[in-house]
């Protein structure tokens, strides 16, 4: 990089998701404008540290990358610098990374870092702020559960692949009198799963923040029957409480970080299929949710939030995190961001559309039925749920508050 010009730094960091490379592309460009160069970091944090390792950015390595999913500097959401677990709770950084890392930026004369993450990334980005780092957050979360944010790319990708998954399950299920599960993402928030089941169709949707039964989605199905509906489509967060309180984890002895989560979609497949006698199949997204080009949204806006990160750069605004509030591009303090969720609020806008339009939240009985300790049932024991009485192993994780 050529001395005589300032110089900024970016670092993807976390789990990946299509509209990062329109970031760094947006970055590097909105940089050159002002004369500043650019270098990105490899592999999220661990690129600052010992062995320092990043990549001058340029024309030529930035061409063609504004339509490509995942990131071209890589990613990581493990390793030294896991800053959370669960929500709220701060793992403290280890003074010799962060002194690692400011010496780093000194080193190479950076006059500010941006750092593009969801939640946990951004708490490291706080506490390099409070080191004395200069760094500036861009929100990337495809769970949308930033609250400081109205949107944060990768949300609108994650939910196109979504509602495209349950139009092709529609035809499928419809074909065969089938009830049929999609699990996606959505560790504490159901943004993703509300939004698909409206936009592609869902019968019922079950989220983190509203409670739900299984005798209540037999309801919903037995009633769409009654109606020569002889199919549902069911989408389920992979964050959403059992009935009786609990998650569904893939890796329940994980000490350091967020356990995985997974698994939900089989017990309520399963469960359904028991209780009804129905032919239920079930589809887990997984990380199909993450890969993939950007929709034109998440180009757009992900182009914005990077040019305003070099903003805030120029401007010596540190500690601060550029934000949509539309129509707007503004900033917020990132401590501020990272101390409150966006969570599906049970008497919003979007929820109130789903119910009008006959979604069930398994939270209420859609009709009076003579099946409710029967049929519906299946083994007459009331509320019934699928991680109790043996019939299913699977490691259940204390709720997440």
């Amino acid at each position: 990089m050529p001395s005589q010009r300032k110089c900024i730094g970016i670092l993807t960091a976390g789990g990946d998701c299509p509209g990062l490379n329109a970031v760094i592309r947006s970055v590097f460009r909105s940089a050159d404008q002002l004369g500043y160069s650019v270098v990105g970091f490899r592999k999220g944090f661990e690129g600052l540290y010992d062995p320092v390792s990043f990549i001058a950015l340029n024309r030529k390595n930035t061409a063609g990358i504004l339509n490509r999913g995942g990131t071209i500097l890589g990613s990581t959401n493990k390793g030294r610098f896991a800053a959370t677990v669960g929500v709220a709770d701060r793992i403290e950084l280890d003074a010799e990374l962060l002194h690692g890392v400011k010496h780093t930026v000194g080193q190479l004369g950076l006059s500010g870092l941006i750092c593009v993450g969801g939640d946990g990334s951004l708490a490291v980005a706080q506490q390099f702020h409070e080191y004395g780092i200069p760094v500036v957050g861009v929100p990337k979360t495809i769970d949308n559960d930033l609250s400081a944010t109205a949107y944060t790319f990768g949300f609108d990708s994650a939910v196109s692949c979504a509602t495209d998954a349950l139009d092709r399950m529609h035809t499928t299920a419809a074909s065969h009198d089938r009830i049929m599960v999609l699990e996606v993402m959505g560790r504490h928030t159901g943004w993703i799963a509300l939004s698909a089941a409206v936009a592609g169709g869902g019968g019922v949707v079950l989220i983190p923040e509203i409670p739900w039964d299984f005798d209540n989605i037999c309801l919903k199905i037995l009633d769409r029957e009654r109606n020569d509906k002889r199919f549902t489509l069911v989408v389920v967060a992979e964050g959403a409480e059992l009935p009786g309180g609990g998650l569904m984890t893939r890796e329940p002895n994980q000490q350091i970080g967020q356990s995985g989560l997974g698994g939900i979609g089989e017990v309520v497949a399963a469960e359904l299929e028991r209780r009804l006698k129905r032919e239920t199949r079930l589809v887990v997204l997984g990380h199909l949710q993450r890969g993939g080009p950007p929709t034109t949204f998440d180009r757009v806006l992900a182009t914005q939030l990077g040019a305003h990160a070099v903003r805030l750069v120029e401007e010596q605004r540190f500690g601060e995190m550029v934000c949509f509030r539309p129509p707007d591009i503004l900033s917020v303090p990132i401590i501020d961001a990272v101390n409150e969720l966006s969570r599906v609020q049970p008497g919003g806008a979007l929820v109130q559309s789903a119910r009008a339009l006959g979604i069930s939240f398994g939270d209420s009985p859609t009709l009076e039925s003579p099946f409710v300790g029967d049929r519906c049932n299946g083994n007459g024991n009331g509320r019934g749920s699928a991680h109790r009485g043996g019939e299913f192993s699977a490691e259940v994780a204390s709720a997440t508050p």
